[in-house]
């Protein structure tokens, strides 16, 4: 009898009582005081706190650099920008979501209510009597020769099946993830049988998940969709069955101007990175900086008017704007739209202003597209954008470090780094399917905090901005995955390897994104836990770090 191993996870359903999952993990952290009720702070002063929920970053375990998943995937499903993006490209998000007012279960299934577990058990135990007969009732776990034999994948399935009923949400999408992952990886003659599994599953979490229900039912119904897309290993079959309007440039505006009001993210990303640009050219007469991300050019209308107010008069200033083509169908137009606003702003604020606009991504760029100039002082930014380049894991040519190494060459006087602190670049599926559960869940609960449950502007907002890069992250493989989140720590070590040194903040950018915070819930927290990096996170989890490097 062939022996199989039962994973880790599916063993501790078996052996296990049910129990409620913490969200988050352990350990403590000092925070920067966010009261949004209390008086205000002032100068340098930062009040040190320890809370009961703890703040952590994967930092605080070991880091392991797993082997890159390779599953043999033709799912065609990309996406080219973060949730904290102020673009999203609309490869796959504008196909992924139902027109109706439907709110019940996954966006694809489009039906209010599905069987219940008795028949989808049924399904599966006739399914098992076909394919191995009706003598594999019995269970064909046990001993030969002192060798402890497993249990056949249809037993094992089917285990999780009866105790599905008694399981959580989270419990469900981790169950149903690792089902999926198997199919990826066991005999042909197994998956048939991995895939109804995982079918099976998919019905039952039907039943638990909706984009109107709780931060948790609406992120499982895109993680579900997730898991479906991955499950069919083609992208051509999941688009036949999507039927959705692509928003237009007008809508795609709207949701991400929402999305800009209720949560702090890109705010955090803007303003700390003005202050940390604007503290290193505070000297300087002629100023080029260099933006990998430009979107709309909104961050720099707040730094154009402050360094116009500069004692003895504004400096020179050049931006170079990189952003690839999919951002020009949410600006309604190409680069030249956002020079000509930086420019108007500019001439208003008597600020000598000039733009260079580079429409491409940034795994295109080249020296010659950034037109870098003698005895100007160089920043470059780079917001929520470098975990979009692909690195050694993917391609031998390995953008990511290439683009460090070049932006090194060309001696800047600052470098901005904001980033989501998520390990998800070269984990496992499993792993990286948990950490995304994990990371999304305090994004969608903080989401929850900003709008109503049932705000139709919210369930459009999530679905275009946000939930099409879980897809992406579960979804796909090898190029087509996009989103390759890496955790500060990891981002230190690329950086320190292209030659960079890592600066210290000064107390006025903490200071500013706590003053930012107040707008917010007290849920949200600012820490600088002692790498250099400044933290934002939700409750007790880490969602982006902001960092300065020379």
């Amino acid at each position: 009898m062939q022996t199989y191993q039962t994973s880790a996870s599916f063993q501790s359903f078996y052996n296990q009582p049910m129990q409620q999952n913490d969200s988050y993990g352990s350990s403590t952290f000092q925070i920067l005081n966010n009261d949004s009720t209390g008086s205000r702070s002032h100068g340098n002063e930062v009040s040190s706190q320890t809370y009961p929920d703890q703040f952590f970053t994967l930092e605080s375990t070991p880091a392991i650099d797993y082997a890159t998943y390779s599953s043999p995937s033709a799912i065609s499903v990309s996406s080219n920008r973060s949730p904290f993006s102020p673009q999203g490209s609309l490869s796959y998000a504008s196909d992924l979501y139902q027109p109706s007012d439907n709110t019940y279960g996954s966006p694809l299934s489009g039906c209010s209510g599905v069987d219940d577990e008795n028949k989808m058990l049924h399904a599966l135990w006739v399914l098992r009597n076909e394919l191995l007969g009706p003598e594999s009732d019995t269970d064909d776990s046990g001993t030969f020769n002192g060798v402890v034999s497993q249990p056949s994948p249809f037993t094992r399935y089917n285990r999780i099946l009866e105790m599905a009923p008694h399981m959580d949400l989270k419990q469900l999408l981790l169950a149903c993830a690792e089902i999926v992952s198997e199919a990826d990886t066991i005999s042909m003659s197994d998956r048939q049988v991995a895939i109804s599994a995982a079918e099976a599953m998919m019905e039952i979490l039907e039943k638990n998940v909706s984009v109107s229900g709780e931060p948790a039912q609406r992120l499982g119904a895109y993680m579900l969709e997730g898991l479906r897309a991955r499950l069919l290993s083609s992208g051509s079959i999941i688009y036949k069955k999507l039927k959705c309007k692509e928003p237009t440039s007008l809508e795609l505006m709207s949701y991400m101007g929402v999305l800009y009001q209720i949560v702090p993210y890109y705010k955090f990303a803007y303003m700390s990175s003005n202050v940390i640009i604007g503290e290193a050219m505070e000297n300087e007469n002629r100023i080029h900086i260099i933006d990998f991300q430009i979107a709309q050019g909104s961050q720099w209308m707040s730094l154009i008017q402050a360094l116009s107010r500069r004692p003895g008069g504004p400096p020179y200033i050049r931006i170079t704007g990189v952003d690839d083509s999919d951002s020009a169908h949410a600006r309604g137009g190409g680069l030249e739209l956002v020079g000509q606003k930086l420019a108007q702003l500019a001439q208003s604020c008597g600020v000598p202003f000039e733009f260079n606009g580079a429409a491409m991504s940034g795994c295109q760029v080249q020296l010659e597209h950034l037109k870098v100039r003698h005895g100007e002082a160089l920043a470059v930014n780079f917001p929520y954008i470098l975990h979009h380049m692909p690195d050694e894991s993917v391609s031998t040519t390995n953008h990511r470090d290439r683009l460090l190494r070049l932006i090194k060459s060309l001696s800047p006087k600052i470098v901005t780094l904001v980033e989501q602190e998520s390990n998800t670049n070269t984990s496992t599926f499993t792993q990286r399917f948990a950490e995304t559960l994990d990371y999304y869940t305090a994004m969608f609960e903080s989401i929850d905090a900003g709008r109503p449950r049932d705000d139709r502007q919210r369930i459009n907002t999530e679905e275009h901005c946000v939930a099409k890069d879980v897809v992406n992250i579960i979804a796909c493989e090898g190029v087509e995955r996009v989103e390759r989140h890496e955790v500060f720590g990891k981002w230190r070590m690329r950086l320190a390897m292209a030659g960079f040194s890592q600066l210290r903040l000064s107390p006025s950018v903490s200071n500013s994104v706590r003053d930012m915070l107040r707008e917010y819930s007290s849920n949200y927290r600012s820490a600088e836990l002692g790498d250099g990096a400044l933290y934002l996170g939700w409750k007790n989890r880490p969602l982006a770090t902001a960092s300065a490097w020379r």
